[in-house]
């Protein structure tokens, strides 16, 4: 294909505000900053870095409880650091802001512990406060002891998860889309009026979880609606997606695995009335680069004896739901059923491309550095073709770019791996301007009129 109708990839960053994120261990390397997550700096100076490589966002991951499925203890995750300590992700938004004027910020929140009408407003905050530069990442929780703390004896079943979630969502398109009319506020001097009573109105919402009378009490901000993230990937998780999504995060180690997914998806959106593309699709990869493939590949070596097996394992056992400690390293996982994750147990059930299962030793190897995607080892132009060759073959829209270390490892992304690909014409070379919204599908700020969140706008409600 020639360069010039080359598919332009795009690019996320996959952190957590914590320790390691989805690399336990890699925190003792010397030159991993991760630990200094709790300093500013740290977020402002990756978030530049980000920019300056031309990413459409940083993605940031959020738990709410340990991981203690892995010897019945949270003994393993606090001695490897995985994922805890762990602090609030939307909070690091408004300094990175500041710092930058394109990236965007997808931020984690789950719908399982936290009523909607405070968390809209902290929504249309961070959308007023970045231009219209923020996304949400609709999660709705899989770690049993996040529930305990809140009082519950568990989560709720997994399907049911997502049928909360839906009227979570409905809740937030009625009070961001539907409660105040595009110039309620006329901020008029002279006869001393800052809002139209007229033109703000009440929700009325009364449904099975949530019952929100009143109006929502935040002026609309540049998108209105932030974008919506989604990385569930079981049969009910692209239900959800297809009415909701407009970015959807998958994880698969085969292009054959990754390319049903991606299909699987695209289709669910087609038949939920909206086009095939109206959702970007990224999929979870880890990429270690350099000037040549032999310093890559000594890079590489270097991170995995900095690996933790036992981090790794503690982190499966809680997205699989599946205590890992009880299996035998060497054995597949077999035919087991999950509340957790599901598409991560379907991810270890079958080997990739026809070959033999995963091991318990094969997946905790896999998972060490990255979490569940694969890892590309190579130089800048060795990676920059794969990448090429994995959106040709799959139809996946980008990659959610896990780390190693950080920032080394985005900083090397963008050092050797977004030239080559700028080179091959697979990779902008400046932003486009407006929000978040706008940059990913240049169609304007708003949600498009057949988005399940346009239903709520007030026009579309006094028809």
């Amino acid at each position: 294909m020639p360069a010039s109708a080359r598919r332009q990839i795009r690019f996320n960053a996959f952190d957590m505000n914590c320790v390691g994120h989805q690399s336990p261990g890699l925190w003792r390397h010397p030159q991993d900053r991760s630990a200094r997550y709790t300093d500013l700096d740290y977020w402002t100076d990756l978030a530049q870095t980000l920019e300056k490589g031309l990413f459409d966002g940083l993605f940031i991951a959020d738990v709410l409880g340990t991981y203690d499925v892995y010897g019945a203890s949270n003994e393993a995750t606090l001695r490897q650091g995985t994922q805890v300590p762990v602090n609030d992700p939307l909070l690091t938004v408004s300094a990175m802001a500041h710092v930058t004027e394109h990236l965007g910020f997808g931020v984690t929140a789950g719908t399982a512990y936290e009523h909607p009408y405070p968390f809209a407003r902290r929504l249309a905050t961070l959308d007023h406060l970045t231009r219209g530069r923020v996304g949400w990442n609709v999660v709705t929780g899989y770690l049993p002891s996040a529930a305990r703390n809140m009082g519950q004896e568990d989560q709720l079943e997994h399907d049911e998860r997502y049928n909360h979630a839906d009227e979570y969502l409905e809740v937030v398109y009625k009070l961001l889309e539907g409660s105040w009319e595009d110039d309620a506020v006329v901020r008029d001097p002279e006869t001393g009026v800052f809002t139209d009573p007229a033109k703000v109105h009440p929700i009325r919402h009364e449904g099975k979880y949530f019952t929100v009378p009143g109006i929502a009490i935040t002026e609309p901000s540049p998108q209105r609606t932030p974008v919506i993230y989604q990385a569930g990937a079981s049969p009910r998780g692209v239900a959800f997606a297809a009415e909701n999504a407009e970015a959807v995060f998958v994880s698969a180690h085969s292009k054959a695995k990754l390319k049903a997914t991606v299909q699987r998806i695209r289709d669910a959106v087609e038949a939920a009335g909206r086009g095939r593309y109206d959702v970007k699709i990224y999929t979870l990869l880890t990429v270690i680069t350099d000037a040549t493939a032999e310093a890559a590949a000594a890079k590489h070596e270097e991170y995995q004896r900095y690996a933790s097996t036992e981090g790794a394992l503690a982190l499966l056992s809680g997205w699989m739901g599946i205590d890992l400690s009880e299996f035998d390293l060497d054995a597949p996982i077999g035919d087991v059923q999950s509340n957790a994750i599901q598409s991560a147990v379907a991810n270890f059930q079958t080997g990739d491309d026809g070959a033999a299962p995963w091991t318990v030793r094969d997946i905790a190897a896999a998972a060490g550095i990255g979490g569940l995607g694969p890892r590309l080892v190579g130089s800048g132009a060795e990676v920059a073709e794969e990448l090429i060759r994995w959106v040709e073959d799959t139809d996946v829209d980008g990659f959610n770019l896990a780390y190693a270390i950080t920032p080394g490892t985005f900083e090397d992304i963008v050092e050797f791996v977004v030239p080559e690909l700028q080179k091959r014409g697979a990779y902008r070379t400046a932003y486009e301007p407006g929000t978040l919204r706008h940059k990913l599908f240049g169609a304007g700020d708003k949600l498009p009129a057949t988005h399940r969140g346009a239903r709520f706008r007030l026009a579309e409600v006094a028809r």
